[in-house]
């Protein structure tokens, strides 16, 4: 049986946005290609004339325009928009595809893939970076919104031939709605690039600079909850003096993130970086003591194995929508904090420091086993597999 021909639905890429999901899509993208199939990647055009991103792979816009309202959350409108573009895409190449992979970010596009292709052959999988309860579509989209889109997820996870998801936290969300699901686990912790370091967790292997340092990264938005981040600094400093935050990343929450900031007399304890490049963010990386991420909801987290790459450990916050807390064994590569209370969260990040070196070794261990046994190679092997099998019948 010859390759596939591959489409890779979603409207973001990366290095062009820098999340989780982008940077998976885009490496699926990258080891199907190795795999000899031939891959095309439809997406939102966010490029000048002339200035498509560089890849080994053809990408094709279908909409252009922005998707996120200035509090960081993702529009309707934009919503409907892309899954138009993704659905006149597919209908006019509906014979072109014997793979699509779809994003249910945002759900749309699941219906609008699945519209285009029927009564073709070609094997969807949908794939699934956060499945929310009702509640929690309507805390984020408000009441009318919220309903519509969790019952639209509903029908979406019923529709396609396959299911992939970030992380077993998610594959049982899958299954709670739909029991006969059996989901693709997509093994990640590989994604993290060691390639310009010496050796993975290299700077671990000396003492942690004092002061202490504490590194957010992620964007600026309310679910990341990084406001609470200065309370929780207040706490640690009473127990570990002159502890220090390194804040990286920008969005919609940095001004009352630094409102918050002052208001707690930590504007010399603090530094705002913004983003910085790969390079800077891996030195960042190696010379933290704990990596911080109080975020609400996580679809995997790959800030925690980008850190544990240095040997660096994290705290995470426990909690119905946070993937990230699945990664963090307490006391073998960070501490799960019970709550985002300033208490709970400072005390976590005051024992990731004390954990010193014995800490940042077994992060760093963790991080090469994990390496080796999550390794998304495989999980596109096993996509290409049941894709096969279904062709077979």
């Amino acid at each position: 049986m010859p390759e596939p021909r591959v489409a890779i639905a979603y409207d973001c890429i990366f290095p062009l946005n820098t999340g989780g999901g982008e940077r998976v899509y885009r490496r699926i993208a990258e080891l199907l290609q190795d795999r000899g199939c031939s891959v095309e990647y439809v997406t939102r055009g966010q490029w000048a004339e002339g200035e498509v991103p560089q890849a080994p792979f053809p990408i094709t816009s279908v909409w252009r325009g922005d998707i996120y309202d200035p509090a960081g959350t993702r529009t309707p409108a934009s919503a409907v928009a892309f899954a138009r573009g993704l659905f006149t895409h597919f209908r006019r190449h509906r014979r072109d595809y014997d793979l699509v992979i779809v994003s249910a970010l945002p759900v749309l596009n699941v219906f609008a893939v699945r519209l285009a292709l029927l009564g073709t052959r070609s094997y969807l999988v949908t794939d699934w970076l956060e499945v929310w309860s009702w509640r929690k579509w309507r805390r984020y989209s408000g009441p009318l919104v919220g309903t519509v889109a969790s019952a639209l997820q509903f029908v979406a996870l019923r529709l396609g031939d396959l299911h992939t998801v970030n992380s077993r936290f998610t594959r049982a969300k899958v299954q709670a709605y739909r029991s006969a699901a059996d989901p693709v686990v997509l093994g990640l912790v590989d994604l993290v690039d060691v390639a310009d370091r010496a050796e993975p967790g290299a700077h671990a292997a000396g003492p942690v600079e004092r002061p202490a340092t504490v590194l957010f990264v992620g964007r600026h938005i309310a679910d990341k909850r990084l406001t609470d981040l200065p309370a929780a600094l207040v706490v640690a400093r009473r127990t570990v003096p002159g502890v220090r935050a390194t804040i990286v990343g920008t969005g919609p929450e940095t001004s009352n993130v630094r409102r918050s900031v002052t208001e707690f007399g930590l504007d010399d304890a603090v530094d705002f970086l913004g983003r910085v490049s790969e390079t800077e963010l891996s030195a960042h990386f190696a010379a933290a003591s704990v990596l911080v991420n109080p975020s609400a909801r996580e679809g995997f987290g790959l800030v925690v194995a980008e850190a544990a790459a240095s040997g660096t450990p994290s705290v995470v916050v426990a909690g119905e929508d946070n993937a990230a807390a699945e990664l963090v064994q307490d006391g073998v590569n960070g501490f799960v904090a019970e709550n985002v209370g300033a208490e709970a969260l400072g005390a976590a990040i005051v024992r990731a420091i004390e954990g010193g070196e014995p800490l940042r070794r077994s992060t760093l261990a963790w991080f090469r086993a994990e390496r080796v046994q999550s390794g998304l190679s495989a999980s596109v092997g096993e996509i290409l597999e049941r894709y096969r099998a279904a062709r077979a019948r």
